[in-house]
């Protein structure tokens, strides 16, 4: 089976309506086999009190990204994701503008897939730094 861009970023996308990542206008840009990137606008739906970028707000595109990205990897008429660990480490602060999650694979197991998420801005600075790990599970019917 081929890599097919255009239908990776419409299943993400698709799949987003109507969820966290609708809530916070994450969009699926880009996507090639072991990578995925979207997008977050950072404004006051997204900030903590202070105006910045809210790291909760930074980890749920992490965490959306990584887990939308193991989707290339598994049958999703038979299988399901679920990120069971996250870290995170918030180097930079942001107040407006756009961040972009990217996630590379650093291990793809049968039941376990490990990836890195950068979180840049539109400069290419890094914002924060995100490590999750997904389970790959049976889908019950």
């Amino acid at each position: 089976m081929s890599f097919d861009k255009e239908k990776v970023l419409a299943l993400c996308n698709n799949w987003s309506k109507n969820t966290l990542m609708g809530t916070l206008e994450i969009e699926y840009i880009d996507a090639e086999e072991g990578m995925l990137k979207a997008r977050m606008p950072v404004n006051p739906r997204v900030h903590q009190p202070m105006g910045l970028l809210h790291g909760g707000a930074t980890v749920a595109l992490a965490e959306s990204v990584g887990s939308a990205a193991s989707l290339m990897f598994v049958n999703p008429e038979k299988q399901e994701v679920r990120g069971i660990e996250i870290s995170a480490n918030h180097l930079k602060s942001k107040r407006e503008g756009i961040v972009y999650g990217t996630a590379k694979i650093i291990h793809k197991g049968a039941s376990i897939h490990l990836w890195e998420i950068r979180i840049t801005d539109e400069e290419d600075r890094l914002i924060s730094l995100c490590k999750l790990t997904n389970m790959v599970l049976s889908r019950k019917r």
